[in-house]
This record gives C-alpha cells, sequence and structure tokens, in this order.
C-alpha cells in the first residue's frame, strides 16, 4: 500500500491545532486504559490500519495485557472487562456507527450506570478525536507503524 498525500505536510496548522485538541483530551476524566480501549475499537469498526497499529502499541507502552488486546474485537462475548470498560466500548460503538434513528435511549441509560455526566461528555470527545483520525489515515492511506520512532512507539517492541 501506498501512502496518497501527507496531510500533516499539506496542512501542517490544522494538525497542529487538532494534535493540541488530542493531547488535551489525555487530561480528561477517562483513564488511560479506557481511552486506549476505545481507540482501539473505534480504529477496528474503522478499518483504520495506521490508527489500530498506533493504539496497540500505546496500549502495551501503558501496560495493557496483550489478552485483552486482542479481545477488544469481541468486548462483549469476553470476561476480561469491567462494566465501567464495557459501557465506555460500547458508546465508542455506537458513535463510531451512528444508527440511523440516534442512540438509543436503553443504552445511554446503561452507559450513564457507568459514567458520570461529565466522563460521558469527555468520552465523547475521545471518540469524536480517534474517529476522526480514523478517517484521515484511511483517506490518505497512512502506512501502519510509518510514525513509531515520532510518537515513540517503538518503545512497545511490537515491530
Amino acid at each position: 500500500m501506498t501512502q496518497r498525500i501527507n496531510y500533516i505536510q499539506q496542512s501542517p496548522e490544522l494538525f497542529k491545532k487538532f494534535m493540541d485538541f488530542s493531547n488535551t483530551l489525555k487530561n480528561s476524566t477517562i483513564e488511560t486504559s479506557i481511552r486506549d480501549l476505545v481507540s482501539i475499537r473505534a480504529s477496528q469498526l474503522n478499518g483504520c490500519g495506521f490508527c489500530l497499529d498506533m493504539h496497540v502499541k500505546e496500549a502495551r507502552i501503558h501496560g495493557e495485557r496483550e489478552l485483552r488486546i486482542h479481545h477488544v474485537a469481541t468486548w462483549r462475548e469476553s470476561s476480561l472487562f469491567a462494566p465501567r470498560e464495557r459501557a465506555a466500548l460500547a458508546w465508542a460503538e455506537v458513535l463510531t456507527k451512528l444508527p440511523e434513528h440516534g442512540v438509543a435511549d436503553d443504552l445511554y441509560e446503561r452507559v450513564r450506570t457507568q459514567l458520570s455526566e461529565k466522563e460521558l461528555s469527555d468520552l465523547t470527545f475521545d471518540v469524536m478525536a480517534i474517529n476522526a483520525w480514523n478517517r484521515a489515515n484511511v483517506a490518505f492511506k497512512t502506512v501502519p507503524g510509518s510514525a513509531d520512532k515520532a510518537f515513540g512507539l517503538d518503545k512497545a517492541n511490537l515491530a
């Protein structure tokens, strides 16, 4: 696969602003482990190899267990995820693949049993961000692993 244009070089000011936004999310009320799981799941759903590669490596660097990473795609059937993580994954999925008639009230209520209003709001911004990154990297066929050194992902030892 050959990368198309380099959107970072073509729109450096927009890239920087969006990176700033994404970096701000690291200070949200959502713990890093859940942010990692959500980024992995959204990237799987969107078919974004670049982001999936990146977030699996980040999760490993952050101490996530390998088996849990493998189970993200089947989180509903796996016993490895806590109720709070399940709620976050359900929210990520519904916002990534928006249903024709919006988010169902019963799903919203289930998620709200695990997340405060602030946490749900912060998580929504996390999901918005990963979906935007997925769209850019899918559109321009960004090569998985091509930014490992720049983002310190070589530390994951998953080459």
